[in-house]
């Protein structure tokens, strides 16, 4: 190692960000919770240059080295034998399993200045899948269609998720890589192109973000630290640990990964995908946490950004401040009344449209988002939720479409083919005229 080259140790530096962080000069800070390793190297891959990261106690390894230009490669090798791509990259252009690479996202040059978003209450959702909207299958491909939904009267566009997952095109959900922007879609720039474009047509934009589980190819943070835990499981991969030993790191992570999206990508809001399956058992649960920090962090940017939360639960918790006892988030999806109007329509009464089919269920959604607040569940064979799980109409959103109830199909079937037109425009009124927010997905709007 030439000593020219390491400019600053981590004992000596402010505390960085997570990954890679490229400053001024060619110089790059990187840094990466290992407390499972005694010993962690930066090896940059085009030159084979291998740098100790030092150590701060806490298992955190940092290091500010000279001469690291952006786009380098590199990778971290644990305790002299396992090289890995980093958890925190911020661009995986080889793939999940390929080397991460230094991503300067503060290259754009945003056009927002004047952007101070969309007050929720005011939320017309669209909902898309960014590889399959477009012909590109790119955020580049999606900038052209933002007048047309402009024009519809959508008022926030919901983003899929897209950190890093296996191959080309996927629902997102097994993604492995949660700061890394997906390279087939347009990496980083071009998710930046396309909020910038967003806010200049008067466009919010939500990204689904996903912090229950990580995919399993190209998952390498078992390696790095207790990430997982096997007191708990979620039905697609193993629990994340936010209440259990050396937790601090693992809230750390996605704490800063939800800050991420909010500095450098000017996201409005964030949609926390099955937070059912955040088992948290702590005094102030990460949920909590994360709504305060990232509450926090609107206020000193100047902004307002939201946090919209999936849950099967119907728990009002989820919505209700902090101070009173709740999670403090801002709203909340509502499966009950998709599932009312979508039982009433097509006649379906299997699986969990069991607890559905009458226009009471619907009316009871209508004025509560809810179904069956606290009552008996003969889908789940118990009493399900507690009523006032919607505190207010803009703390709800609704649906009678999305991808989840699409694409868990087993042929995929929209709404255009179950239903009749007559049927489908009943269906679109009933969303349209509830209190809640609505929500479409991509192409329900011609069928």
């Amino acid at each position: 190692m030439d000593g020219n080259e390491t400019l600053q140790a981590a004992d000596a530096a402010p505390r960085a960000r997570l990954g890679a962080s490229p400053l001024r000069d060619g110089r790059c800070t990187f840094e990466v919770w290992a407390p499972q390793a005694r010993r962690v190297e930066v090896k940059l891959v085009d030159s084979g240059r291998i740098e100790v990261l030092q150590p701060d106690g806490r298992g955190y390894f940092a290091a500010t080295l000279a001469k690291v230009p952006v786009g380098a490669a590199y990778l971290y090798r644990l305790d002299g034998e396992r090289e890995r791509p980093d958890p925190a990259s911020r661009q995986q252009a080889s793939g999940v399993h390929g080397p991460s690479q230094v991503c300067d996202l503060s290259a754009h040059q945003w056009q927002d200045s004047a952007w101070r978003g969309v007050p929720l209450r005011d939320y017309v959702i669209y909902e898309l899948h960014v590889g399959t909207f477009s012909r590109a299958g790119t955020f580049d491909g999606v900038i052209p269609e933002l007048q047309r939904l402009r024009a519809l009267g959508i008022t926030a566009l919901e983003i899929m998720p897209v950190a890093q997952f296996p191959g080309a095109r996927n629902w997102g959900y097994d993604g492995v890589y949660p700061f890394a922007v997906q390279d087939s879609y347009g990496g980083a720039p071009g998710l930046q192109r396309l909020v910038d474009a967003c806010h200049q047509a008067g466009l919010a934009v939500i990204l689904d973000v996903v912090y229950n589980h990580l995919g399993p190819e190209g998952n390498y943070l078992r390696d790095f630290g207790p990430y997982f835990t096997d007191r708990y499981s979620t039905p697609w991969g193993a629990a994340l640990n936010f209440d259990g030993a050396d937790n601090e790191g693992v809230r750390r992570y996605f704490i800063e990964n939800a800050l991420h999206w909010v500095e450098d990508f000017h996201i409005d809001a964030l949609r926390l995908d099955a937070v059912h399956a955040i088992i948290d058992c702590s005094a102030r649960p990460f949920l909590e946490e994360l709504a305060d920090t990232v509450r926090e962090r609107g206020e000193r940017l100047g902004r307002r950004p939201y946090l919209i939360a999936e849950s099967d639960l119907n728990d009002p918790r989820l919505v209700r401040p902090s101070a009173l006892g709740g999670h403090g988030l801002d709203a909340v999806w509502s499966d009950d009344f998709h599932h009312a109007a979508h039982s009433l329509l097509t006649g379906e009464t299997s699986g969990y449209y069991a607890d559905f089919g009458h226009i009471e269920d619907l009316a009871r959604a209508f004025q509560s988002g809810m179904s069956r607040p606290g009552e008996y569940s003969g889908y789940r064979r118990r009493r399900h939720g507690r009523s006032g799980a919607i505190l207010a109409p803009e703390q709800g959103v609704v649906c009678v479409q999305n991808h989840d109830q699409i694409g868990n199909r087993l042929l995929g079937e929209r709404s255009g083919t179950l239903l009749n037109f007559d049927q489908q425009k009943l269906a679109a009124a009933v969303l349209c005229l509830s209190p809640y927010l609505p929500l479409l997905f991509m192409g329900e709007e011609y069928g």
